[in-house]
């Protein structure tokens, strides 16, 4: 016998194992912002006025000139003499604070994220309880 009469194909997996065989995996992204910035994730605003009053979806955004976000990721650079890791940001993590409507620049994969300047940020916010 030759070769050719001696081969035989590969043989395929069924469907049902080949997708059993790839798992689907979910993807997770780290973003460390570099120089002067941090990511951001925009906080809801509920739709009540101050008196009590519901409000549409959308109709107070379409007034607001700034918006809330939480401070997800800051800036850092490691100290080569004690090899800690340092905020260069300026901008406490996990921190509230006032952006500008338009300020950032929105992350691809999530709506709510936005890389933002520190310049941009206008205010670091505290809440507080008044009694």
């Amino acid at each position: 016998m030759t070769d050719d009469q001696n081969f035989k194909p590969p043989t395929q997996p069924s469907a049902s194992r080949r997708m059993s065989a790839s798992p689907k995996r979910k993807i997770h992204h780290h973003v460390n912002p570099l120089g002067m910035r941090v990511l951001v994730r925009i906080t809801k605003s509920q739709n009540i006025t101050e008196a009590g009053l519901y409000l549409p979806e959308g109709a107070k955004e379409a007034t607001d000139e700034s918006l809330l976000a939480e401070v997800v990721e800051v800036a850092s650079a490691v100290d080569d003499q004690t090899h800690e890791e340092t905020n260069v940001s300026g901008v406490p993590l996990g921190s509230l604070v006032l952006i500008p409507r338009r300020a950032g620049v929105k992350v691809p994969w999530d709506d709510e994220l936005r890389i933002v300047e520190t310049k941009e940020v206008l205010a670091i916010v505290e809440k507080m309880s008044v009694s």
